[in-house]
């Protein structure tokens, strides 16, 4: 039931599942070609661009996949199956009775985020803000390791790919690897997820060995810290298999067990909008932990791109999902948050205890200052956002000119166009549906409607001064069908690009109520102010956590002239500065 794995490689008894190469090279080394170009055939993988997430073929399967996790995601969630796997506790302990932890979340979207988070992840040693960082001997990366779905292709372009990069073979330490499933590696009932880091042969993820046997896992830390990682990404119950290896994982903790908790989101954050967001983790702590006397010191989670840390006198809770997507706001966070809220509908809840924001990263200025840059970044990042909505507006214009020329036209016309009504009444919902996506969580409050309704009568004003601005040109007066082309031609792109920087407007008034602030950033895609955790556990127990920040990441790559077998294989052609977002936090 326990496996004991050092990362100093003393005890490991998975040492032979590195060695796939020749029987010359080392035990433990995995055979890595370096590359001798940037090109994909080189590299063995495709750098990618950030995920434009307002296309519109993406808002529809995004939509879809959510739909079918509501519909049929009790089929797919493969949980009761792992039964059936080992039920290992690992355990991880450096050289000098201590260790080195990093945390990552939220990290497989374009190279350059991606890959600039990997490659400080990878380095010997990180000096920042005077303290001396080496690298850390245990990795967990919390959730959403793939964006937009967990494909393969994406899987290897956006998320290995880039770590095998930053560090092609397990260095001396041979660190260890433990993952936690977020939303995004769900959409597939979990199935990449477990073949990428539940192996029982071949388990290495770059120079990462994979240390898990489930989609969750338990860890023994040095002076009785314990890494627990929860898989309760479904929005369903906790599983019995889960519950169960959890009992036994309990047996061994005491009173003085101290227990940091990776979960897949913040729902206490969430809890705020969604009281019953934090059920499952209460649920947890209360019936697992608690009974043991043990003190959950940490709480940590991915799920919202930013560093955010609450806390009391007892309990750090921590979000920390700077690993590669795009940045999600600060400014609209409450400075205060009760844990579990006072109005959760479950019978049983623990005691409600207040925790106050001591930090956040992006600073709340700079995260308001980011939001004015949706004005150029929609049309440049969501070019097929833009040209949906230049057709959506094209034939608007034209049902309007229809009516406002009172024209009959051939039958041709009349069979090829498109009632206004009809137009009205998709302006106007899509609008409505834009303020509250389906897929979001949570209910439908007034201002939903209010904004998305206004929003909708907006265009509907664009859409009335644009056909006013195209009958007076004469265009209109050509004979048919010239007109129709004339606007696909000359109206469409205009159109689509002023309607852009109205919905740009819209965004920024909904985002300062709290609506569509995820459309706002999401619709920027902005790659700098990524973040990691750097946590070091001293043998007499005491942890300290160093959150680590880029402000800008690197966008221009070359290949590494230092060629021993564990370097990146690619450097910035500038060098990154992290910097810590805030002092360091020491729990003891």
């Amino acid at each position: 039931m326990t496996d004991d794995h050092h990362p100093s490689g003393n005890g490991d008894p998975h040492a032979d599942d590195h060695s796939d190469g020749p029987a010359s090279e080392p035990v433990g080394e995995r055979a890595a070609r370096r590359p001798r170009s940037i090109d994909p055939l080189e590299l063995g993988f495709t750098p990618r661009k950030p995920v434009p997430w307002l296309a519109p073929l993406l808002l529809i399967s995004t939509g879809l996949r959510t739909l079918l996790a509501m519909l049929f995601g009790a089929y797919l969630d493969k949980r009761e199956l792992q039964n059936s796997l080992d039920a290992r506790i690992e355990r991880q302990i450096g050289p000098d009775g201590g260790l080195w932890l990093d945390y990552v979340a939220d990290l497989g979207d374009g190279f350059n985020a991606t890959y600039s988070v990997a490659y400080l992840l990878a380095q010997p040693e990180l000096e920042v803000d005077g303290h001396r960082l080496p690298r850390a001997q245990t990795l967990v990366m919390g959730g959403d390791q793939v964006y937009p779905s967990a494909a393969y292709e994406a899987y290897e372009d956006r998320c290995k790919g880039p770590y095998q990069a930053a560090l092609p073979v397990a260095p001396p330490e041979r660190p260890t690897l433990f993952a936690v499933p977020g939303n995004h590696d769900w959409y597939d009932g979990l199935t990449a997820f477990l073949r990428l880091f539940v192996r029982s042969r071949d388990r290495h993820f770059g120079g990462w060995a994979t240390g898990q046997s489930r989609s969750y896992f338990a860890v023994e830390l040095p002076a009785d810290w314990w890494l627990l990682g929860l898989d309760d990404q479904s929005g369903s119950y906790l599983d019995d298999p889960q519950l169960a290896y959890f009992d036994t994982v309990a047996q061994r903790l005491g009173p003085h067990s101290r227990v940091i908790l990776a979960v897949p989101a913040p729902t206490w954050v969430k809890a705020v909008d969604h009281p019953t967001a934090y059920d499952s983790i209460d649920y947890f702590i209360r019936t697992i932990i608690s009974p043991t006397g043990a003190q959950v010191r940490l709480l940590v989670s991915g799920d919202l791109h930013h560093y955010a840390r609450y806390a009391d006198n007892d309990r750090q809770l921590v979000t920390c999902g700077g690993g590669g997507a795009y940045l999600y706001p600060t400014h609209k966070l409450p400075e205060r948050i009760e844990v579990p809220p006072k109005d959760t509908l479950a019978r049983r809840s623990s005691r409600t205890r207040p925790y106050d924001l001591k930090a956040r990263y992006p600073e709340a200025a700079r995260s308001r200052r980011y939001g004015w840059g949706i004005f150029p970044r929609l049309p440049l990042r969501n070019p097929g956002f833009t040209t949906l909505l230049g057709t959506l507006h094209t034939l608007l214009m034209l049902a309007m000119a229809g009516v406002a020329a009172n024209r009959v036209g051939t039958t041709e016309q009349r069979l090829f166009s498109v009632p206004l009504v009809l137009m009205l009444v998709v302006t106007l919902l899509g609008a409505a549906f834009f303020a509250k996506p389906p897929s979001a969580g949570g209910k439908r409050h007034a201002r939903h409607w209010i904004l998305g309704v206004a929003h909708g009568l907006a265009h509907v004003g664009l859409g009335a001064a644009g056909t006013w601005a195209w009958l007076h040109l004469p265009f209109y007066d050509w004979p048919w069908p010239l007109p129709v082309a004339a606007a696909a031609v000359l109206y469409g792109p205009v159109s689509g690009l002023v309607a852009s920087q109205l919905v740009a407007a819209y965004l920024l008034v909904a985002g300062a109520f709290g609506v569509n602030l995820n459309e706002l950033f999401a619709g920027q895609g902005i790659e700098d102010s990524k973040s990691f955790l750097r946590m070091r556990i001293d043998p007499d127990g005491t942890l300290t956590i160093y959150p680590v920040a880029v402000d800008r990441v690197a966008r221009d790559w070359q290949l590494n002239p230092d060629q021993t077998s564990t370097a990146s294989w690619l450097t910035p052609r500038s060098a990154l500065t992290p910097r810590l977002a805030e002092p360091p936090i020491t729990l003891t």
